[in-house]
């Protein structure tokens, strides 16, 4: 009875032994490989197996981590109140370093990333802040990679997600845009003025090389507003000159024609004492 107790005794010990000494690591995955603890190397993704109690398997994902970086209250360079948050993406490259070189890992970057991006932007003006966000985002990344560097992990994106403005501040940038849109209408506008002048300089000096180029401008004028069916007929002041000068033009080529004309023939007005007398009829010139 005795002897099966301990043989069973054995054969579960050797099963948890078994199960303590199988190791599997990822694919994603490094091992690293403690004896009795002392480094002895690495493992890469598969089964391996340990010593139980002398060896410790730790494993390292190597995956990229999404690490937000919370709202942080910083004061820009023109001494306005504003509040940043981020994100900042990373991995780990030396399984070693990463699991020896410091306690947490991903503790410590989110550490150092949030000091990071106080100070970084911190040094800029509200204005670049807003318009030059991946300069900044460059930045902070490279300052995070040399930090991060002696722990085996490399900062591969830094963007700053969300940025919070004082209300007095929006109202002030709204009033500027606004004054800056007003701006470019105006310049705008007088921009079509001046094409519009020239455009009309030169119709002008065409019409007075074709005077009758403005008649039928005229008549044009005339033809649209007649499509609405005004009973207000409107007659430009050109088209009533140019009525009187035609008018003129006529009375003078009549006038012309009477003189070039041959004078009619002389009147004869008949007399009686001329007939009594046997005198020729007097001749009355027209």
């Amino acid at each position: 009875m005795t002897g099966w107790i301990v043989a069973a005794v054995l054969a579960a010990l050797v099963v948890i032994g078994l199960a303590m000494s199988i190791k599997v690591v990822k694919q994603y995955e490094k091992g690293v490989l403690f004896r009795l603890g002392r480094v002895r190397g690495v493992r890469e993704p598969g089964l391996h197996f340990i010593i139980p109690v002398v060896d410790v398997l730790q494993r390292v994902s190597l995956r990229i981590v999404t690490m937000p970086i919370q709202s942080q209250g910083i004061i820009t360079r023109d001494n306005v109140s504003i509040d940043v948050a981020a994100v900042a993406y990373y991995r780990v490259v030396d399984a070693v370093k990463s699991v020896v070189a410091i306690e947490n890992v991903s503790a410590a970057i989110n550490q150092i990333a949030q000091t990071t991006l106080r100070n970084v932007v911190g040094q800029h003006a509200l204005d670049e802040i807003l318009s030059e966000t991946d300069a900044i985002n460059v930045n902070i990344r490279e300052i995070l990679d040399v930090t991060t560097a002696d722990w085996g992990v490399v900062v591969t994106l830094v963007e700053l997600k969300d940025i919070q403005l004082p209300d007095s501040m929006k109202r002030a940038m709204a009033r500027q845009a606004e004054a800056e849109r007003e701006k470019r209408a105006k310049i705008i506008a007088a921009e079509g003025e001046a094409s519009a002048a020239a455009a009309l300089g030169e119709a002008s000096d065409t019409m007075m090389a074709h005077p009758l180029a403005l008649q039928l401008r005229n008549l044009q004028s005339l033809i649209e507003i007649g499509v609405d069916k005004n009973t207000t007929v409107v007659f430009p002041a050109p088209l009533m000159s140019t009525i009187g000068d035609l008018g003129a033009f006529l009375r003078r080529e009549t006038l012309a024609a009477a003189d070039q004309a041959p004078p009619p023939p002389p009147t004869v007005v008949p007399d009686a004492r001329h007939d009594l007398l046997g005198e020729k009829p007097h001749v009355v010139e027209a």
